[in-house]
């Protein structure tokens, strides 16, 4: 999953109606609607301003909006490409002035297309993507004399990064980061190593 730096552009002409589409980094609802109210004033004379925008990591909610385009024209495909690019924490804003010659159905859903298909291009093209390591959290804890047990399980699953260990008065903890799809394969192990031990898993951000 990639998360965008910077704002990166794509403008083009479809039978006589202008398409510039924007991306911008907008990780929740408040800078969406300061940035789809900034464009708006900036562009006012547009007829249309469709957007779509992912957030979270992983993508916990997304959501799109044809601003008076024909249903599932403009923000539905606007954020299908969003979701194939495997982007978060951003908004597309595709501004149109309308030049008088209908698209139609397809014609306006290709053309929103294009538009977020370019501006992921254009921001490819200024290296404006940073990776997005997406892992959870969790904690094992053991009396202090099992206190090897925790580190012998999780060296055996590569992509297990040990955070910290804390000793107290009678046990010991074992915090550490591991990618999502590892969680059930951990909790079965551990259960089986710690007869009926629970690995303390945190919410997902």
């Amino acid at each position: 999953m990639r998360r965008l730096t910077g704002i990166a552009t794509h403008r083009f002409r479809e039978k006589a109606s202008v398409f510039l589409t924007e991306l911008h980094p907008a990780a929740d609802a408040e800078a969406r609607a300061a940035l789809l109210s900034a464009l708006r004033k900036r562009e006012f004379d547009a007829t249309h301003h469709c957007s779509a925008w992912r957030e979270g990591a992983p993508a916990a909610s997304a959501g799109s909006d044809d601003d008076g385009e024909p249903s599932g024209t403009a923000g539905r495909p606007m954020l299908a490409v969003l979701e194939g690019a495997e982007v978060t924490d951003l908004m597309a804003v595709c501004i149109r002035w309308y030049g008088g010659t209908k698209l139609g159905t397809g014609g306006l859903v290709r053309a929103y297309t294009e538009g977020v298909q370019g501006a992921l291009a254009d921001a490819q093209a200024q290296g404006l993507w940073e990776e997005v390591r997406i892992v959870r959290l969790g904690t094992i804890r053991v009396d202090l004399a099992l206190a090897h047990l925790p580190f012998a399980l999780l060296g055996a699953f590569p992509g297990v990064r040990i955070l910290e260990q804390v000793f107290e008065a009678r046990e010991a903890s074992l915090r550490f980061e591991c990618p999502p799809d590892l969680v059930p394969a951990l909790d079965a192990a551990w259960r089986d190593r710690s007869r009926g031990g629970r690995i303390a898993w945190e919410p997902e951000a």
